[in-house]
Formats: structure tokens, sequence, C-alpha cells
């Protein structure tokens, strides 16, 4: 059976304003134009979230299938298609109890993988991070992890300025995992050292970073500057502010450019306290922050919030679809299965209205109901 769809489809190259997708299965089989259709609402491909907490009220920190899984849901019915569940820094146990948990929803797909922010990061970067629980990275820990989660581990993030880094930078990446490079306080030389050990992804850049500097350009220069790194990018207008934003876009483009949530469990709930990583979290005007401190803690945004964002300072809605969907996908390796509205790739997409609100999405073929 073929399903169509149509309105304004956003393509890898542009926009086709009479559009129409047409489905078969899980798989999209054609993207055509249709000149008798009358221009009707956006569809744009699936997002791929690649940092995420949380959201709805559940966390992926606890390492609990059940919240995990309730997670992933809310996220989708904001647009997220696929979705990487992300730890904080934890404890080896708990890390360990977490993958083998997850491992079963990423062979079921309701997770594209696993990521852990953390442990292995800077100290006095460290931001929402608890503190008690960063270390430096271990081969051997990394590579029983690896084990547990029998293909779930997709994406590590790591202050390349620890000792060990670059050795486990090389070691994951040779193992087919993203290297991220975040949460740093390293020198531009010392990031340059990571990028070239084999990390591809920066995480949520700017944040838990050291501050650029003309003199002492540090991190964010070197990443952004770095042609085979995506940079993650916060749009919450919170971790960044919408000028950062667009100089990030405009400098890496939106091929190097990955729209991320980094949501935490109030996304999408009224404010109030949370817990994030065994710290407790007080959201108030949607802002998380951790009671303790003040410092930011995750975020309370959905993708189709972001790519609002982003095509609200400016940056055009091809361009921002790339940021939301076809860059992420390929940054963590799933650019030949997601991400796209492109013959061969599953059927993931979004129908958004005029003011981008989300009307229904599909995902494999299927509208969520």
């Amino acid at each position: 059976m073929t399903d169509r769809v149509t309105g304004k489809v956003v393509t890898p190259t542009g926009i086709v304003r009479q559009g129409c997708v047409e489905i078969s299965g899980e798989r999209i089989t054609a993207v055509a134009e249709y000149p008798s259709i009358r221009d009707g609402n956006w569809i744009v491909p699936g997002f791929v979230d690649i940092h995420s907490h949380g959201g709805g009220g559940h966390s992926f920190t606890t390492g609990d299938a059940d919240a995990a899984r309730a997670a992933a849901q809310f996220h989708l019915s904001h647009g997220s298609t696929t979705l990487l569940a992300s730890l904080v820094s934890s404890p080896y146990e708990l890390m360990q109890d977490a993958t083998a948990a997850f491992a079963p929803l990423v062979e079921e797909g309701v997770l594209a993988g696993v990521h852990y922010e953390g442990p292995y990061l800077s100290e006095i970067r460290c931001g929402a991070q608890n503190p008690e629980f960063l270390r430096d990275p271990s081969l051997d820990e990394l590579d029983k992890l690896i084990e547990i989660g029998d293909g779930a581990l997709r994406m590590v993030t790591i202050a390349p300025e620890r000792p060990g880094a670059l050795e486990a930078i090389r070691m994951l990446v040779s193992r087919g995992i993203v290297a991220a490079i975040g949460h740093t306080d390293a020198t531009y030389e010392q990031t340059m050292a990571g990028i070239k050990a084999g990390a591809t992804v920066a995480t949520h850049l700017f944040n838990g970073m050291r501050t650029p500097h003309h003199r002492e350009p540090g991190p964010v220069f070197a990443l952004l500057g770095a042609a085979g790194v995506v940079c993650e990018l916060v749009a919450d207008g919170v971790h960044l502010h919408d000028g950062t934003l667009s100089f990030a876009a405009t400098v890496g483009g939106a091929d190097r450019s990955a729209l991320i949530t980094d949501a935490m469990a109030a996304a999408g709930m009224p404010d109030g306290e949370y817990e994030l990583g065994g710290q407790t979290v007080t959201v108030a005007d949607r802002v998380a922050r951790l009671t303790r401190d003040g410092a930011i803690a995750g975020s309370t945004l959905t993708m189709d919030a972001a790519l609002r964002r982003a095509v609200g300072v400016g940056i055009g809605m091809p361009d921002a679809t790339r940021m939301a969907s076809t860059t992420p996908a390929r940054a963590i390796g799933l650019g030949d299965h997601v991400g796209a509205l492109i013959p061969g790739l599953r059927a993931d997409l979004v129908e958004l209205d005029e003011n981008l609100q989300v009307l229904r999405v599909m995902r494999a073929g299927t509208w969520l109901s």
C-alpha cells in the first residue's frame, strides 16, 4: 500500500513547494513535484536529537527502561523520530545497569543508541554534571561498557585534556563509536589533539567550555573551525544568545551544525523541582538550573521548538531542517538510514503548520496516533 503526503516538502536540496512524498511500507519511495496540488503544510524529515536526558517527566539518567520508553514517546510526539538517550556523569555501576537496560530499546528501535555525557569531563567546566562522579577515562571501563551494550553505545563525550583522553578517543573511534568533545577546559592545542585523535562532535558548543579569547582561543574556535566536526547547538535562547546561534550556524554551515535539545525530565512539564544525576534542579519560567548554584541544568526544549528558534533568527527553512535532521543523523553514522526525505530512507516525517507547529508525526511509515 502506498501512502502520499503532500505539501511544501523540504529536501536536502531545497523546497518542493507543490511536493509529494510517496511511502511504501517503512520506506520513502519517491519525492516529486505535483503541480496540480495546492501549496499545503510543511513536510520535513523526522528530527534527530543526538543529545537528550529525558522529557515528559521521565529521565534517561536513572537507567530505568520504562522511564526511557516514556521519555522517547514524549519526544516522538514533538517530531523526534530518532533519539539518543544521554546519561550524565555517573558511577560505573549505574552506567553498566543503564546500558544493559537500554540495549533492548535500541534493538527494538525505540532509541537510536546511548550517549555518555561524562564522566570523563573537566571539573572546572562540569556545569550541572555531578563533580563527585568525574574521573579520568579508563579503557578497561569503556571496553566492558561497550561489550554490555552490544552495539547500543553510539557516542561518548570526553574532555581531551584529561589523562588518557586521547587514547580513549582513538579506542572509541576504532570500535565505531562517535567521540565528542565537551565540558572541557582544554586549550586550542589540546582540543586540536582530540580532533586529530578522531573526535567528530562538539557537545553543546560554547556551553561547558573555556571561554574563547582572541589570544587564547580554546576549544570553541578549534571545534568551530574544524572541517570534520559537527557542532551541537542548543537553540533555546538560554544556552545561547540568538546572535551566537546565528553566528555559529553561519560559520559552521548547516552541514556542520546540529540542533539538539539537551532536554531533561522537565521538558513539557510544569515549573518545579526535578532531579538530574543525583542533583536537585529547579525549573522556573521553563529554565532548568541546579538548585545549589544556579548552573544551567539541561533544558526544557523540544526539537520542534528548536527548529522554530533557528528559523526565527534568520536561518532558512532548508538549512534549519538539515540542522535538525540531516546533519545530526550523519554525525552519529545514521545518514544512510534517516534524516532526510529521499527515496530509500526510512519514512520518518513531520507535518508542520505555517507557524511550524507539529500537526502529525510519521515514523517508519506509520502515523503516530
